[in-house]
């Protein structure tokens, strides 16, 4: 067939090398170009914007994921021994529970921040458990900061059974 066209064998390996190198070009060459000016187009914005490590919306949502978590911690100290006791003991009273221990406050417990306070709960284990739970999803009576469960055994002449008795640490911020 190229004997036919009469061309000359130079002429062709030109015209061959030259198809071949736009086939390359459009193949590989061209995406490796455009990404190389992409890589530079960025780079000049990125020294143009200045500091990114500076973000104010990630700033603010995780302000507010902190507002929300302290917001669980706070309680009225003020009026702790007396709003936030009549809500726990009514908590209390509906699982047939009884608030047996209400210490005086300790300042052990305190901090320069926080206010821990401790009370006792005498009851059923299952009582004792739902108590827990109610107490767990009470607003704006502190967090829970830990539970201790204990079988203390009456040791009266009459009788001998035991009792249940759940130790809860309530923790607040200081207003």
């Amino acid at each position: 067939m190229l004997n036919q066209l009469n061309i000359k064998k130079k002429y062709a390996l030109i015209a061959a090398s030259i198809v071949l190198l736009l086939a390359a070009y459009q193949f590989a060459f061209k995406r490796t170009i455009e990404a190389l000016q992409l890589y530079h187009n960025l780079k000049q914005q990125v020294q143009l914007s200045g500091d990114l490590s500076y973000q104010p919306g990630y700033l603010e949502r995780k302000n507010h994921n902190l507002d929300k978590i302290i917001a669980l911690y706070k309680a009225d100290t003020a009026n702790f021994r007396s709003n936030v006791l009549s809500t726990i003991s009514s908590i209390a009273q509906q699982e047939n529970v009884a608030l047996s221990e209400v210490p005086s406050q300790d300042p052990v417990y305190h901090s320069a921040q926080y206010i821990i306070e401790k009370l006792s709960f005498e009851g059923d284990y299952f009582a004792l458990e739902r108590t827990f739970n109610k107490l767990q999803a009470t607003d704006n009576t502190g967090i829970i900061r830990s539970v201790a469960i204990k079988s203390v055994g009456k040791h009266t002449a009459a009788d001998d059974s035991k009792k249940i008795v759940m130790e809860v640490y309530f923790e607040m911020v200081k207003n």
